[in-house]
């Protein structure tokens, strides 16, 4: 495995998370945000908490990345980082966004919305994974002669 590029993958899906989620959370699904505000911290406490999210979601994209470069086929790169994003979409869909709804009084529409958000952004991710990793390459075996 080629652990910089791992690194340089995580990073670089890091980044564009931001904005991305910035987006989504501020521009797209203001909204709904907004009729979820009773169950929802108060933005001083959620813009007090950012740094300990932004660190968690760096170690999360770093965990993504190193999984993707784990399994990694040899394939085109965008495509096979898609279908992981896909497969951990479906991964964190079951084991954890779908208990956002079931735990808290949110609308329907918000779990749908974060669902959708989140299946949406981990292919995204995925895809962005596989496209700037490149694993290490491989030497060519050499036949012995005897």
């Amino acid at each position: 495995m080629n652990y910089a590029r791992i690194a340089l993958s995580a990073v670089v899906a890091f980044v564009v998370s931001i904005p991305v989620g910035f987006l989504v959370n501020d521009v797209l699904l203001k909204g709904l945000y907004d009729a979820n505000r009773t169950v929802m911290r108060a933005d001083a406490a959620v813009m007090a908490n950012l740094p300990i999210g932004f660190v968690f979601l760096l170690i999360g994209f770093l965990a993504f990345a190193y999984a993707y470069a784990k399994g990694y086929e040899g394939g085109s790169g965008a495509v096979e980082g898609l279908r992981f994003g896909a497969t951990v979409g479906l991964v964190v869909l079951g084991f954890g966004i779908v208990w956002q709804y079931v735990l808290y009084p949110i609308t329907i529409s918000m779990a749908i919305a974060i669902m959708v958000d989140s299946f949406v952004e981990l292919c995204l991710y995925g895809a962005i994974v596989g496209a700037v990793y490149k694993p290490v390459a491989v030497a060519a075996k050499r036949p012995v002669t005897v």
